[in-house]
């Protein structure tokens, strides 16, 4: 008869506290909640706003504890650390994410550690109150590159954000390894994210015609041509630090971002792509590459004196160093010591820094009275807005861009819509072909000529 039955008691000054089978059910702060016990340990969960919801669940777990099954109530607490190295490990060990994607989670859910350590009495994970660790992260102040001597400054609000959507994916690893009680939810997913106020963003800075010629008339000869190439070719900063001559098809005018796992480097979206290259494009990367048959397209500004990087080769030869080392550094290597001997190879190379990128932009710009532009990010943003201004097809600018695979802003149409070459060689070079300054400019630089 278990689970059909209900027997009602009622104490002295108390709602009636309702019985179905092994588990009572009862009204406790303006909710109601069951009680029962699991292998002889006390089971108290809050479960429904409703009585009839309460007792449907309390059959549920009866029927279910009649039957030696886990309970639909069950679940395993743990801490907040303890979370956070589910979740870092499970993104690193089994969804292979980006050690930049894992290092980025670790530095938002370290936040919430450190929040709840602080804490009197630590909370368990499901016990952490969302609005309290909002308040917290207004006023905690941080060094924006993690650096100990930077000068400490409040977290921005995008900050806040991000590190309440990477708390939100947390917990919904932890409900999904049922860390949380079922019937509690994620209490991060009632934070109102997509509403929240952003006001203290920095300003995106997009060049206009005048000024990216400025800019490449004032940048040194090594610098140069490579913001005219990231300006001309809307390449992030990481893909263009990371490009082999063999990635390059000069005669035909393309350039090919792929991805190098195995030199411990893919592109952010992991969707490789092609980009095609104006004419004056092709005639600075030919003046850049000089003799050079392999090795990255761009180096280290050192090398401009003539010297000879150490380590020089395709990509296959790259990748066979790269082994060599890292079987030479042990077998039982994590993901981030051979990332470290992956980059001991690119610099070996001669291969540009992205912070050598950043940093001549940085001096560019403030040569120029603008040093608030910072960012080499501009060049990107100033490629995708030129792009829209010439009416070039979303299509092709998202193929030429490298964003999320088609089939997103346009639904199924982009699925059987294919690009051919010539049409976004052609939509492209008559967007990029609205700025002739530049172009006039690179077309000096090709012949050897003053900049």
């Amino acid at each position: 008869m278990h689970g059909s039955v209900i027997v009602s008691s009622r104490k002295k000054g108390r709602p009636a506290r309702h019985r179905v089978g092994r588990v009572s059910v009862y009204f406790h702060h303006g909710a109601w909640w069951v009680y029962y016990r699991d292998a002889g340990r006390p089971v108290r969960r809050k479960v429904a706003a409703t009585k009839d919801e309460a007792v449907r669940v309390a059959a549920q777990v009866n029927a279910q504890l009649a039957a030696g099954a886990p309970t639909l109530l069950a679940f395993t607490p743990v801490s907040v650390a303890a979370l956070r190295d589910e979740f870092l490990i499970y993104h690193e060990h089994v969804l292979n994410s980006s050690l930049a994607t894992v290092t980025r989670y670790r530095a938002a859910t370290r936040h919430l550690a450190d929040f709840a350590a602080r804490q009197p009495r630590p909370p368990l994970a499901h016990d952490v109150n969302p609005d309290r660790f909002v308040a917290h992260l207004r006023v905690v102040e941080v060094a924006p590159n993690g650096h100990p001597n930077t000068a400490r400054r409040r977290l921005r609000d995008k900050g806040v954000q991000f590190i309440l959507e990477t708390c939100r994916a947390m917990y919904a690893f932890a409900a999904k390894r049922r860390h949380l009680p079922p019937y509690a939810g994620n209490p991060f997913a009632e934070l109102p994210l997509d509403r929240m106020t952003i006001t203290d963003a920095k300003p995106i800075f997009v060049f206009d015609a005048a000024t990216e010629l400025a800019f490449l008339m004032s940048a040194s000869p090594w610098a140069g041509p490579i913001h005219f190439t990231l300006a001309k070719t809307g390449l992030r900063v990481g893909e263009l630090t990371h490009l082999l001559i063999e990635d390059l098809d000069l005669a035909a005018g393309w350039l090919h971002v792929r991805n190098k796992t195995a030199l411990g480097w893919r592109i952010k979206t992991g969707s490789e792509r092609s980009v095609p290259v104006l004419p004056e494009g092709v005639a600075v990367l030919r003046r850049v590459i000089g003799p050079r048959r392999s090795g990255p397209v761009f180096l280290r500004e050192s090398f401009e004196r003539g010297t000879t990087p150490a380590l020089s080769g395709d990509h296959r030869e790259l990748e066979r160093v790269c082994l060599q080392r890292q079987e030479g550094s042990g077998s039982g290597a994590s993901r981030a010591d051979a990332l470290r001997v992956a980059r001991s190879v690119w610099k070996d190379a001669g291969a540009v820094r992205a912070d050598d990128v950043r940093a001549s932009f940085v001096r560019t710009m403030a040569a120029l009275g603008r040093p608030d532009a910072t960012c080499p990010k501009s060049w990107r943003h100033t490629f995708a807005t030129l792009l829209q201004d010439a009416n070039v097809d979303p299509l092709v600018r998202q193929i030429t861009l490298g964003h999320r695979p088609p089939g997103g802003g346009l639904g199924m149409t982009a699925n059987y819509t294919h690009t051919r070459p010539e049409t976004q060689r052609g939509q492209i070079e008559a967007a990029l072909r609205r700025w002739p300054a530049s172009l006039a400019w690179a077309a000096g630089v090709a012949k050897g000529g003053a900049r």
